[in-house]
This record gives C-alpha cells, structure tokens and sequence, in this order.
C-alpha cells in the first residue's frame, strides 16, 4: 500500500481566529489528505447535480463541480470557509468519471491500458458571509502498464472501482496497473496538498510550516 502523502509533508499552522474550515465533500480519500495538513475540519457533502459530460472540458468541468459544492455548502454555512474539489481522469478527448458498473470500469480499464491519461482537479474556497472565493486547478500525468485480461479482472477484484474516476486509484493495487505518475501524487488520489495549502493560505485560514520527512 502506498502512502497517500509521499508529497513532502506540508504542515498548515492555523491562524488565530481563524474561521471554521468546511470540507464539501463525502470522499475518504479527501478526508483524510486534508487532515494529513493538520487542520481540524468538518464534514459537509453538498448536494448538487455535477457537471459530467464525457466531451466537456477537464479542466472547466472540475472547476465548475468544485465551486458548485463550494458555493452550496456556503450558502447553508455562510461564516465558515469551504473548500470543494472535484477531479476527473482525460483521455484522448475524452472524460472518464465514475463508471455506471463493473462493464464501464472494465471498459476504462482497457481504454487506460498502456497510454498516459491528465488527472485533473479543481479547486474552490467559498465564503458567504462576504463572498469570499478562490480557485485553482491541479494537472497529474499518469501512465499505465498494458494491461490483460487477466490482470483488469484481478484488479477488478482487488479494488472498489465504482467510486473512482478512471476506475482506478493510483494508491491500491498500484503495481498491477501503474508505469509512473508526473506532478502532484495527492492530485491523482483526489485532493493536491500543496496547492490546497496554498489556496487555504491565502484565504488566511493558515500559515505555512513544513517539514520534510
């Protein structure tokens, strides 16, 4: 199992006063990147209909999803600073979100098998009480093992696809399928530390400290 920050460890002091952070997301796996900052968090899955058409634009369409969940969340907790990400895995011109079923997955599976696919992420803080907003957006090149039959279902078997973009995570069953990723790793599991940090910085929720492992 890899670990999900082989990032150098980028700690977030919080400031004084600092307003309620709000993570508008129901992943685990963003859950527990933003808390590997050190930061104390609350939960808060928005409900909204996401952007997913398979023609759109990557890197529109995650900053569209991350500041739709942002600004719902806010609207419903104007004093608190929320943050929203959505990430999506391109293709060819094409967009690979979450499959319909275990056929889709294996569908994308062979699609991804031997070529090098973008991971995007969008980012958005959101803040009601004065309109506060911030955005960014992350790219990760990841490459993939040809791969058979054989190992796709293995793999197939190993991971729970259906909550994944691209089907995959970069982080379980990793030597099955991966060759070798370019850019931010936390990117490509769903949530970029470093450039969240630097977003959260500059909405003054904290100050940066780092510590290299």
């Amino acid at each position: 199992m890899i670990d999900l920050c082989q990032e150098p460890r980028a700690h977030a002091a919080i400031m004084p006063n600092s307003p309620k952070l709000i993570l508008a997301s129901a992943s685990p796996r963003r859950k527990e990147l933003l808390a590997s900052l050190g930061l104390q968090f609350e939960v808060m899955p928005a409900d909204v209909v996401e952007h997913e058409a398979p023609d759109s634009d990557p890197r529109e369409m995650v900053r569209h999803n991350a500041a739709l969940k942002a600004g719902w969340v806010a609207a419903r907790r104007p004093e608190a600073l929320v943050l929203g990400a959505d990430t999506t895995v391109f293709i060819e011109g094409l967009v690979l979100n979450k499959p319909r079923d275990l056929a889709d997955a294996r569908a994308m599976l062979h699609r991804l098998s031997g070529r090098t696919h973008t991971v995007y992420t969008g980012l958005a803080v959101r803040r009601g009480c004065d309109g506060l907003a911030a955005d960014a957006g992350v790219a990760s090149e990841v490459s993939f093992k040809k791969l058979d039959d054989a190992v796709i279902d293995r793999y197939l078997s190993l991971v729970n696809t259906l909550d994944k973009a691209g089907a995959y995570a970069i982080q379980e069953g990793t030597d099955l399928i991966i060759d070798g990723w370019k850019g931010s790793f936390s990117n490509v599991v769903g949530l970029p530390l470093e450039e969240t940090k630097q977003i959260l910085t500059r909405c003054g929720l904290c100050r940066e400290s780092r510590e290299i492992n």
